[in-house]
Order: structure tokens, then sequence, then C-alpha cells
């Protein structure tokens, strides 16, 4: 069994994290390299990819600077993806291994191969179905939208296909990977999820505290997102 290529997407300012991830790698069996992730707050100006206006009436508020920069970041790792032409494991820098990491890799990798991007990560619970059941994890098939990017593996198929999808950037990162409809990228997930969030503090330091929408501005963002998603229809996406 092969082990994808890694990496491992970190400001080069996360000095600290960079020094505990590299301890950790270390002692893997990971082949693994560091990309120096785009920071946002560097940035001149937003890309002409990015569709504020847009943004704003799908979420109620723009992204920040570091959001985009995090989204453009995860863009340069599925170029280096399809460019290695070898399945990749992009992480997040503030990472740590669940005991089973090891196993349900080396499974899945070695016997399941019904998958574009395997998800090994999530921050929200989500109901889900079963595909394979493990003695200590399953793969599994979420049924919302679990949050977070810190973790997964995609094949260079679906990194051209995200790299595409992408030409035109109006939501978080974590809300585009699971956009299927518009992308037709097929995503499972390892559960439990082999990868943890350390939980230290987060290197997105322009995101405002953003307040609840309600009333006729709440409606009319449901019915923006809805038809965002209507006319992005997927051909295997569960109905």
């Amino acid at each position: 069994m092969t082990l994808p290529s890694t990496i491992v997407i970190s400001l080069k300012r996360s000095e600290t994290r960079r020094a505990a991830f590299t301890v950790l790698l270390e002692q893997s069996d990971l082949d693994w390299e560091i990309l120096d992730a785009i920071d946002g707050l560097q940035l001149q100006s937003t890309p002409p990819e990015y569709h504020e206006e847009k943004v704003i009436r799908l979420l109620g508020f723009p992204l920040s600077a570091s959001e985009i920069g995090c989204f453009l970041s995860h863009r340069l790792a599925w170029a280096r993806c399809a460019e290695k032409d070898r399945p990749t494991l992009i992480l997040e820098d503030d990472f740590t291994f669940a005991p089973h990491f090891d196993e349900s890799l080396s499974k899945v990798m070695a016997s399941y191969e019904d998958w574009d991007i395997l998800r090994l990560q999530g921050i929200a619970e989500t109901s889900d179905s079963t595909l394979v059941e493990y003695p200590n994890f399953r793969i599994a098939e979420n049924r919302g939208d679990p949050l977070g990017a810190a973790a997964y593996i995609l094949k260079p198929s679906a990194a051209k296909k995200l790299i595409q999808a992408s030409q035109d950037i109006y939501e978080p990162l974590d809300h585009f990977l699971e956009h299927r409809q518009k992308h037709g990228v097929k995503i499972i997930a390892i559960k439990p999820y082999p990868v943890i969030i350390k939980g230290e503090s987060s290197t997105i330091l322009d995101r405002p505290e953003r307040k609840a929408i309600h009333g006729i501005r709440k409606i009319l963002r449901s019915l923006a997102r809805e038809m965002d998603r209507l006319t992005n229809p997927n051909p295997w996406f569960p109905k």
C-alpha cells in the first residue's frame, strides 16, 4: 500500500505550529512537505475570481482577507497534487493524529477506491450513512456539512475538478469542498475522524464577530443559497 503524498499548509509566521507538526511528522512514515500559505493579510487586492457581492448575498457578509488567503492556499495544494499525479493528504498546521490514524489510512487506501476526496476531519457533528464498517472505524457519507478543511486526501482527478470549479470564489473553503453540486467531486469520510484539531488560537486574525442574520435578510439568503444549489446539479448527489 502506497501512502499518500502529504502537504502541510502553514503560514511562515506560524513558527510554533511549524515546530510542533514537524516533530509529529518526523515520527510518521508520511512523505511530507510544507507549503507556505498565502497570507491574506499581505494581499494587496482581492483576486479577480473572488465575487464579494455574491458572497454577501449567500452568506450575509464578505469573506475576510485571511479566509481568501486560506482558499487560495488550498488551491495551490490542489495544483501540487495534480502536478505530482498522486493522491495527496492536505493538512492545515493545527493538527494531531488520533490513535486509529495509521490503521484507517492504510486499510482505506488499500481496499476502498470509490471516492474522490476522503475527509479526515470535521468540526460539526452530522448525520451520515455508513458505507463500509471496520473494527475501529467506518467509511461514511455525511448528510450535512461537517465544516472545517484541516485534513483530507484527494486524488489528482479531484484536484483538477476543484481547480476548475474554483475559478469563481464566493464561499469559504470548507463550504466549497462540500458543494458537490458545483464541482461534481465525491466526498466521503472516515469516522471517527482520524485527525484532530488541537484548538490553538486561529491564524485567521481578521475575521470579525459575525452577528446572526434575521428576518427578510435571512429569507433572501436562504433563497439565494437554494437557487445556487439548484443551478449546479450533480448526477451522483443523493436526493
